[in-house]
């Protein structure tokens, strides 16, 4: 299955270290489904703590310096948690914020997209209210996402913690074309623990050009 690298991923490395990639917008283009102080908070500290305690892990040997973050993500299972979960932390974060953009610069979905999830799900409110009650109803902290599976086929999905469905772990394996943080760091500062708001809240962000060009690429591999 493909490991599709977003462009800041793919910048990602410098000098044998990860780093923080820059946000694609300003921190408030978001707001108000997500606050400038979210954001803030979200990419700068936890976002940053991630890939900090990543090149730790690896200055210490937990995993081979060098590595793309995608080979560190796919054989997540193979190296210890510190690197599972903040290889995962990083490659989720720097894919949701790719995965969002200004309400005014989402863009539309496909008509191959489109006709996918009309013909998976029903309809594109069938699929919103599918997609909301697995972020909805995953136990604890994780993301949920929409992904083409082995089949070929979209299916909505959900992982703990900071795993992906790219992951040897995961339990439901497929290449994400959206995917959204259902932590309670992405949400609580504006929703507090209304955890659907968010979710309902979210989709005037969805960067659908983004998720459009992950769909056709997918099917190309």
């Amino acid at each position: 299955m493909a490991l599709c690298a977003t462009p800041a991923m793919a910048l990602a490395q410098t000098e044998g270290e990860f780093s923080l990639p820059d946000l694609p917008y300003a921190a408030d283009a978001l707001d108000p489904v997500i606050t400038a102080e979210t954001m803030d908070l979200h990419h700068g500290k936890h976002h940053q703590s991630y890939v900090t305690n990543l090149n730790a892990a690896i200055a210490e040997g937990a995993a081979p310096a060098g590595l793309a973050i995608e080979e560190l993500v796919a054989n997540a299972g193979t190296y210890p948690a510190a690197i599972r979960n903040n290889a995962g932390g990083h490659w989720n974060h720097t894919f949701f914020w790719e995965s969002m953009a200004p309400a005014d610069e989402v863009g539309e979905m496909s008509p191959a997209l489109t006709e996918a999830i009309d013909t998976v799900f029903g309809s594109q409110e069938e699929f919103r209210t599918a997609f909301q009650e697995a972020g909805a109803g995953q136990f604890g902290s994780g993301w949920v996402w929409l992904i083409v599976n082995d089949q070929d086929q979209l299916e909505i999905t959900s992982t703990p913690n900071q795993d992906n469905p790219l992951m040897d772990v995961a339990e439901t394996q497929g290449t994400p074309l959206l995917g959204n943080d259902v932590w309670e760091h992405a949400y609580y500062l504006t929703y507090n623990n209304r955890r659907a708001e968010y979710l309902e809240s979210w989709w005037d962000v969805v960067n659908w050009g983004a998720v459009s060009e992950r769909y056709e690429a997918a099917l190309a591999e």
